[in-house]
């Protein structure tokens, strides 16, 4: 395999995620799923906001209206396989990468441009999670585990999917897709500083 081949990794991330990561969520359980619900959680509520501001915007709409309940089954889930396990769902804490990643947006830009971007760090967030996922469902020694990210990972590549077809509805695809490359190049600047830890998501 070629080097810059190597570098790619689940639904074209630039970088792959530190293998430690899954080895030290595998010791972080409560941490994992506590942190895994409240990702859950924000991921209906910022549908939810995208819907009250593109209201305007019927496919968007159409599009995110069922997202919203599948993105609040997922925090269900995720609270029910805690009570399976003994575990309480704890209190949420701060999310460096989505801090981080926020970060990387311009100032004084247009609201298309803004709109743009909101799609396309959807779209970054739901790959990540994905590839996390997918770690998830191919290395947790627990049979149960496995099959229970690997409905995760599922649902996060077809989000990802959508929020880029949405970014393709409302703007050219070649502008969509160097923007794309951005956060892409961004995403993964920023990853190379981030503390491996087992108790996030990301």
């Amino acid at each position: 395999m070629k080097s810059t081949e190597a570098t790619k990794t689940v639904l074209g991330l630039n970088l792959p995620t530190d293998p430690r990561w899954v080895d030290l969520a595998a010791m972080s359980l409560q941490d994992i799923l506590t942190d895994h619900a409240f990702c859950e959680q924000k991921a209906a509520s910022t549908m939810i906001s995208m819907v009250q501001m593109h209201s305007d915007k019927p496919e968007l709409v159409e599009a995110l209206a069922p997202v919203v309940t599948e993105e609040w089954g997922h925090f269900r889930m995720v609270l029910a396989e805690l009570k399976k396990r003994g575990l309480t769902l704890g209190l949420q804490r701060p999310d460096d990468y989505i801090k981080t990643l926020m970060k990387g947006k311009p100032k004084g830009e247009s609201r298309d441009f803004l709109f743009l971007d909101q799609l396309l760090i959807c779209a970054l967030i739901e790959a990540r999670s994905c590839e996390r996922f997918k770690m998830l469902s191919q290395n947790l020694e627990d049979e149960d585990l496995q099959k229970f990210y690997h409905q995760f990972m599922v649902a996060e590549a077809s989000h990802y999917k959508l929020f880029l077809d949405l970014s393709k509805t409302y703007f050219p695809e070649d502008r969509v897709m160097k923007r794309w490359q951005y956060w892409l190049a961004y995403e993964a600047d920023f990853m190379k500083t981030l503390e491996v830890r087992g108790d996030r998501m990301h």
